[in-house]
């Protein structure tokens, strides 16, 4: 047999070679079977790692909010306005006071007073899940945080006002020292075993602000999950946006909420596009 004036294409990882050469029937046989086996080796191995990268690194959908949250001008300005609300709305409950009770505000802890997002950063940078809270404990005992922009000048102010502050917060209750020793770095007041309450098993927030109120009237709630003021708000979305409705009056006047873009029960909520079909402009 004479030799046959072959081209053939080759692909490797995406590139293209042509190459023209002369062989003969059984030496073009050959090249061909062995470039078939090579690429039907590579091709799902190639796809199964890119799948496999793409399922582990979800965890960066949470980059946006993560990039609001710690980088953004805007977030600075919302938490310097919420209190500064709260500052405005304290001074009214405290002028309107005429009973003998003792007044008391009840704040939340993690993304209302402290910036935990370095923590969620780096577990999102190792494709973690930070909604599982089990890299939580280690950041409590040995994290340090910042505080968001007006939190100590504002519980300076309740401290100067005489009203109690109550640190209510679902940072675990075996790390309690530790939260303690942050909070006391961070030079904010009143901090003590009995002012810092954290979460345990069969402690909800409700029975922690119940507690609160044996002794006191909370006049103002502070916080950046809606069940850090009711527990009307632990049930659906669906059942979180009905109540916010009927207890809209509340909030920035009782209730003062403040954004967190990084976690929360409407993390794995479906989003809703428009269906219109996409016309991008020339």
């Amino acid at each position: 047999m004479g030799n046959l004036n072959s081209l053939i294409t080759i692909f490797t990882g995406g590139h293209i070679m042509r190459k023209r050469l002369h062989l003969s029937p059984f030496g073009a046989i050959a090249i061909l079977s062995a470039l078939l086996l090579a690429t039907a080796g590579f091709t799902p191995a190639a796809k199964a790692q890119s799948d496999s990268q793409d399922k582990v690194c979800k965890q960066y959908e949470f980059a946006m909010g993560l990039r609001y949250q710690q980088k953004s001008a805007e977030i600075d300005a919302l938490q310097h306005q919420a209190f500064n609300l709260a500052r405005m709305k304290l001074d009214s409950k405290i002028a309107a006071h005429d009973g003998d009770e003792k007044l008391a505000i009840v704040t939340d802890v993690d993304e209302t007073l402290i910036d935990n997002s370095p923590l969620l950063v780096r577990d999102m940078r190792n494709c973690h899940t930070f909604t599982t809270w089990d890299t939580w404990g280690h950041w409590e005992r040995e994290g340090v945080p910042t505080l968001n922009p007006g939190a100590k000048a504002f519980l300076d102010h309740v401290d100067r006002k005489g009203v109690a502050i109550f640190y209510v917060s679902n940072r675990f209750g075996a790390n309690k020292p530790d939260t303690i020793r942050t909070l006391q770095d961070l030079g904010l007041p009143q901090v003590s075993k009995d002012s810092v309450m954290l979460w345990s098993e069969g402690n909800p927030k409700t029975k922690r602000r119940a507690k609160v109120r044996e002794n006191h009237k909370i006049v103002l709630l502070l916080g950046d999950t809606l069940a850090d003021f009711s527990g009307m708000f632990e049930g659906s979305l669906q059942e979180q946006c009905t109540a916010v409705q009927e207890n809209a009056a509340k909030f920035g006047t009782d209730w003062i909420v403040f954004p967190n873009a990084t976690y929360g029960d409407w993390t794995e909520a479906e989003l809703e596009g428009w269906d219109a079909p996409m016309k991008i402009a020339e």
